[in-house]
């Protein structure tokens, strides 16, 4: 068995389910501590956080991940059991297996090779692990930068071990991720019966030609790497569940994919346009899940593109396609952040799983792209 099996088998045995660690960065600390890092426990109301250093000089290049994981689901719906790590038709299957424990093994044994074969490398190199991604993600990643930023520690490249590849190992990675923003409508009326309408004012009637200009909307035209801004209604709550009463209230939740084009404010204030042109006595409160990160064609991309290409010999698809990821904090303290890591196709899922030959490639590509930026 390679040392990146054992140490993904060893990482998914640990029940780490959001935000308990369960021991995985422990793990983690005494190998790398053996291979000349220091490593700093930093936790956060029960979240645990791992920075590990090797070297005092720039450039910085950072694996960042998270050894937390979704909850299993039913246990009995698996093939076997979720935190039993189990070699089967040549995949490996637990939770945490693709999303991303497989990744975090590969990355460690990478930097020891490279360390083994470069002592004295130029550089540092460093790790960034979270037991806080899958949850709030409050009390992890940002919690990290905040400190780094602080302590005025400048990192020069990341790679997120995120699952990324869509075919074939190394297909894709992101080398960017849209923001997110969600929003909560409250259109007033006034409640009455519904055989007088003249006595009472609907409020479902009044924000529906409102709700088809939103939609219709062009927020902007999107870029090489991001498609168009999204705006999506997800819940419309409204009435007393009568058939006979008007309602006095209805209740819109929506959301905003939006990419570096858009700015919170400025689809915050157009949307509050739209909605006045339509004279509506409303509320509207906001969240802001995450903002958008691009990083453009750089050393990092081509680093990790020329790693993926000699040990897959895939030309990789740069894309900023999916959901939110830590990406975007550390983004905020680095100008070239990149995510790359195993299949997507069974995260979060039952029977979640990597191939296993697609092991040894995975902490090859990330040894050969620090052998592209540090050697």
């Amino acid at each position: 068995m390679s040392q990146t099996l054992s140490l993904a088998e060893q990482l998914i045995a640990r029940p780490s389910v959001t935000p308990d660690d369960q021991g995985c960065q422990q793990l983690l600390t005494e190998r790398l501590a053996s291979h000349g890092f220091s490593c700093e426990t930093i936790s956060s109301k029960g979240v645990t956080n791992l920075w590990a250093r090797r070297g005092k000089t720039q450039p910085v290049i950072v694996f960042a991940g998270h050894t937390d994981v979704v909850p299993s689901g039913p246990a009995d719906q698996w093939q076997s059991a979720p935190f039993a790590p189990t070699q089967r038709d040549g995949k490996l299957y637990g939770r945490g297996a693709a999303d991303m424990k497989t990744s975090i093994a590969a990355m460690v044994i990478a930097a020891e090779e490279f360390v083994s074969a470069h002592p004295d490398h130029k550089g540092s190199i460093a790790f960034l692990i979270t037991s806080d991604e899958e949850g709030d993600a409050t009390d992890g990643t940002v919690i990290v930068c905040d400190k780094l930023k602080t302590r005025g520690e400048k990192i020069d490249y990341c790679i997120v071990g995120e699952p990324t590849s869509t075919a074939a190992l190394g297909d894709m990675v992101k080398n960017g991720r849209r923001g997110s923003m969600s929003g909560k409508l409250r259109v007033k009326g006034i409640q009455g019966h519904i055989a007088y309408p003249h006595l009472a004012r609907n409020p479902v009637h009044q924000v529906a030609p409102a709700l088809v200009d939103l939609a219709a909307e062009q927020w902007d035209t999107g870029s090489e790497f991001y498609d168009p801004t999204s705006w999506q209604v997800s819940n419309i709550h409204g009435g007393t569940g009568a058939t006979n009463v008007i309602p006095g209230e209805v209740v819109i939740d929506f959301n905003f994919r939006f990419s570096t084009a858009s700015t919170p404010e400025g689809l915050q204030g157009r949307v509050r346009a739209i909605l006045d042109k339509h004279r509506l006595d409303y509320t509207l409160d906001w969240i802001i899940g995450g903002l958008p990160f691009l990083t453009e064609r750089g050393k990092l991309s081509a680093a990790l593109s020329a790693a993926i290409k000699a040990e897959t010999g895939l030309d990789t698809e740069l894309s900023t396609s999916g959901g939110t990821s830590d990406g975007r904090f550390i983004a905020q303290i680095c100008p070239q952040v990149i995510e790359f890591g195993p299949l997507t196709g069974s995260i979060h899922k039952i029977d979640e799983h990597v191939e296993i030959a697609h092991i040894e490639p995975l902490k090859n590509i990330y040894r050969r792209t620090l052998e592209n930026l540090l050697r």
